[in-house]
């Protein structure tokens, strides 16, 4: 089971009733938040989440709608006397940020890791999910995340009889690739089936529609994308900021076969984004406007 929580909605400045943009996830007891503009700590606090099991960010861009809430995010934490170490995912340049932020928030009590993003894909292996950053097409470096959980195959008795496997490895073989026994090495997929479908999520955010974005997005149960304007004639605009329009989201959402859609980064002068949403419709039925603390649970497909 994986938890989805879409903490802010808007681009460039909050709003009343209107944070900035950020995402966290929660799984197995880790939590991942994803950008961190002014309002986000209080969004997780309204939303009645922790930001106690927070263990790693990522920074999609370093513009300051998508890193202000950091300085008080990161003394929140310390207060909490947090002392498990903290990683923070972003592009070059993102260790700067943190250094200067750290000045008005000094003395944390708990050790951050920072990593940079210099390739156009990065695999990081995270608490028992798998995360890709991906970079996309903004005016500054800007990447977006594919957080999937895998999903191993069942237990299948008689394939572990046919392989020869103690009875007393099966249980460690379900949770682990390999194990040793009196001198013999024994596999998981020696007692495995094959491999069920796991969760798949999807964030981008300030960028162009490119190809590479359907070509992560595959698959995803969800699909969280920026859709900056929903009105056509801001197409021009869309453009020309390297942001995207509604429509432009949802044929993405259509190429890269999603399960859903929630659109998020609105400008600050769309008041209404569901107003919009009949064309978007038209190009990818299962789109959904994103509202601050939209959530949704996504459970693994029943056998």
């Amino acid at each position: 089971m994986l938890d989805v929580c879409l903490l802010g909605t808007s681009g460039m400045m909050p709003l009343p009733g209107r944070a900035l943009t950020a995402l966290m996830t929660r799984f197995n007891g880790s939590s991942l938040l994803v950008d961190c503009g002014e309002g986000t700590q209080v969004s997780i606090r309204e939303k009645g989440w922790s930001m106690h099991d927070i263990d790693t960010i990522c920074i999609t861009h370093i513009h300051g709608d998508h890193v202000s809430g950091l300085p008080g995010l990161l003394l929140s934490m310390g207060n909490a006397e947090r002392t498990a170490p903290l990683r923070v995912i972003g592009p070059r340049g993102v260790r700067r940020v943190l250094e200067s932020l750290l000045v008005i928030a000094p003395g944390l009590p708990f050790e951050i890791h920072c990593q940079e993003l210099t390739e156009k894909v990065h695999h990081i292996e995270l608490n028992g999910s798998e995360l890709t950053a991906f970079r996309v097409n903004h005016t500054v470096p800007c990447y977006g995340y594919c957080q999937v959980i895998h999903r191993a195959g069942r237990f299948d008795v008689e394939k572990a009889k046919t392989n020869q496997v103690p009875m007393a490895v099966w249980s460690r073989l379900q949770k682990t690739d390999t194990v040793i026994l009196d001198g013999r090495e024994y596999t998981s997929d020696m007692v495995l089936g094959e491999t069920r479908k796991g969760l798949k999520v999807t964030y981008c955010t300030d960028t162009r529609p490119i190809p590479e974005i359907a070509e992560m997005a595959e698959n995803s149960d969800l699909f969280i994308c920026e859709g900056m304007y929903g009105e056509p004639e801001m197409s021009g605009k869309a453009k020309e900021n390297k942001h995207m329009t509604f429509t432009e989201a949802a044929e993405l959402a259509r190429q890269a076969g999603v399960s859903e859609l929630w659109l998020t980064h609105f400008s600050p002068s769309l008041v209404r984004p569901d107003f919009y949403m009949k064309e978007v419709r038209k190009i990818f039925p299962c789109a959904k406007p994103g509202k601050d603390r939209k959530t949704k649970i996504l459970n693994f497909d029943e056998d």
